[in-house]
């Protein structure tokens, strides 16, 4: 579900807009330990996002995203917290997506928060979920239980190496810039990151675009078309469930762009999204810089990137994966983990006239197998990773279905 992240990040990074005030009163306290310059810290990568390491308070290790749009330091599952005793100064609530449900969230200061194996941070502001609604681990197949962003960016330079897994975080005052690679401004507004790109349309229609870029966006190209009259969704699109956010599932649709310019390189014929226009409430959209959408994890992942927020600059080096097609999900299946060990597949929806609705999937059905292959030996990487591979492929189903058995064989077919 490519999306899916973007959209639940989009949400959380909103809901914590409503605590400006609170947030920016807070030391910033990362540091270096010890006398080096810099610091290697391994990272895995789930559907296009990055994970990280992160022992909260001295005592509890966890797993967080590493997203440059998101302010505060975010916890997703409130038992950590409490495990911790931690102690909170004030209690939200916040319609989700759509208006119509109330969510919950608690702030406590004070916070420790360490990344081995050398960065420290003491005296952070962190934003608690009274519950788990973004799914985060359901949704990437590992247990994840927090987010982590600009107070890690504000204090220094760090460079994302997709193809090694590999951040290097430098001290402003020790980074010098490597001249092989491309250096793009970005402005740092509302404490997220922002570019000037230009698309291009099939028909021809030019406009450029002012884009956040999103580390914690599983997606490429996300766009917003209130933003600019220019802006509009091509005749050839799909309908497709985009992700779940606070209280809700976002809707949109899905096409093809002819291509998009970003310094000096481009891509063509490349993803985007489009959600739909009620899918976010206007009091939210209303406390964000202007923008035209977002670039995600889908485009960053095929360079070598550096983030330089005290500059305003962001650096770029072709990666391994720069001339990967953009591909999108040509099962129609959309699948999320369940259970203590996040070995349990259920498919939560099924795209309209995707291959996946004419072999007869539904929403509900737990998969088994996947070409003779059981599901209790494979991951939600592996699931997906079927369900994404390429046009033409023939993959057999078994799925159950209350207490009986389906299962059927057909070829994914591309429908955009």
């Amino acid at each position: 579900m490519i999306l899916f992240y973007r959209c639940i990040i989009l949400i959380a990074l909103l809901f914590c807009s409503t605590l400006t005030g609170f947030c920016q009163t807070q030391p910033l306290g990362f540091h270096i330990v010890g006398p080096n310059k810099k610091v290697k810290i391994p990272f895995e990568t789930y559907n296009n996002l990055i994970v990280i390491p992160v022992i909260l308070n001295n005592q509890l290790p966890l797993k967080f995203v590493l997203d440059t749009g998101v302010r505060t330091t975010i916890l997703t599952e409130k038992a950590f917290s409490d495990i911790l005793n931690l102690t909170y100064n004030k209690k939200y609530s916040i319609a989700g997506l759509g208006g119509d449900q109330m969510v919950e969230a608690y702030v406590t200061s004070g916070v420790s928060l360490t990344l081995p194996p050398g960065i420290k941070g003491n005296g952070h502001s962190m934003l608690v979920l009274a519950e788990d609604y973004l799914e985060l681990s359901n949704y990437l197949g590992i247990h994840v239980q927090g987010i982590l962003g600009y107070e890690l960016f504000s204090r220094f330079i760090i460079e994302i190496n997709y193809d090694s897994r590999m951040l290097t975080i430098t001290t402003p005052e020790h980074f010098k810039r490597k001249r092989s690679y491309d250096e793009i401004p970005i402005t740092v507004e509302d404490t997220k990151p922002y570019i000037n790109a230009h698309l291009t349309y099939y028909d021809g229609n030019e406009l450029p675009l002012k884009l956040m870029v999103d580390s914690g966006a599983s997606h490429g190209l996300f766009l917003e078309e209130s933003s600019d009259p220019r802006l509009y969704i091509p005749e050839k699109n799909i309908s497709s469930s985009l992700g779940r956010g606070l209280g809700g599932v976002l809707k949109g649709k899905i096409t093809r762009l002819k291509k998009l310019k970003l310094g000096k390189r481009h891509w063509t014929d490349l993803i985007a999204t489009f959600p739909q226009e009620n899918s976010l409430l206007d009091s939210l959209k209303s406390s964000m810089a202007f923008r035209n959408g977002s670039i995600g994890g889908e485009i960053l992942n095929r360079f070598k990137v550096v983030f330089n927020f005290p500059q305003e600059k962001m650096y770029l080096k072709r990666g391994k994966a720069y001339k990967k097609a953009f591909s999108y999900n040509m099962s129609g299946l959309i699948v999320k983990a369940k259970g203590s060990t996040l070995n349990t597949f259920e498919i939560v929806s099924v795209r309209p006239n995707s291959s996946g609705e004419r072999a007869g999937f539904k929403e509900g059905d737990v998969i088994k197998s996947i070409n003779n292959i059981g599901a209790q030996s494979m991951s939600l990487t592996n699931i997906i990773a079927f369900l994404n591979a390429k046009e033409n492929k023939k993959l057999r189903i078994r799925v159950q279905r209350g207490k009986q058995d389906y299962f059927n064989t057909f070829r994914l077919k591309r429908q955009i």
